[in-house]
């Protein structure tokens, strides 16, 4: 992995904290493209589309992340979101493209986080343990 990628890491790591967990919307603008693509079905295009997705979201929304790879440009996150209204939290893969020092392109691929019980793998999706 080149410096540049693991500082790509970092900074999409610094993005999401910034936006998801401590709602610094002014602090993320510094994070996310005033011309920012958005992919994501379930976010309105752009990253004003995205920052009123968080302001509307429960308070007690939180993310946590388990695997991150950089690749050039791309960042791949797997994470969690919890505390986000619905009876079960959102196991996301998110993809993004950094240009000029912002993020620039967003995609992703939620799921229903899985219980003990409906698990077939018996594994959990997220993490070594299922949801309380």
């Amino acid at each position: 992995m080149t410096t540049t990628e693991a500082q790509n890491k970092a900074f999409v790591l610094e993005a999401f904290d910034t936006l998801f967990n401590k709602r610094d919307y002014a602090g993320a603008e510094r994070f996310w493209s005033p011309a920012y693509i958005q992919h994501s079905a379930h976010i309105a295009p752009g990253r004003e589309g995205l920052f009123e997705l968080v302001k509307t979201a429960p308070k007690e929304l939180h993310y946590e992340n388990a695997l991150i790879v950089a690749d050039g440009a791309y960042v791949m996150l797997h994470g969690r979101f919890s505390g986000i209204g619905q009876p079960v939290n959102w196991v996301v893969v998110d993809i993004l493209r950094i240009e000029n020092g912002k993020l620039a392109e967003h995609w992703d691929v939620i799921q229903d986080e899985a219980t003990r019980e409906s698990s077939k793998s018996g594994r959990p999706m997220f993490g070594e343990k299922f949801p309380a």
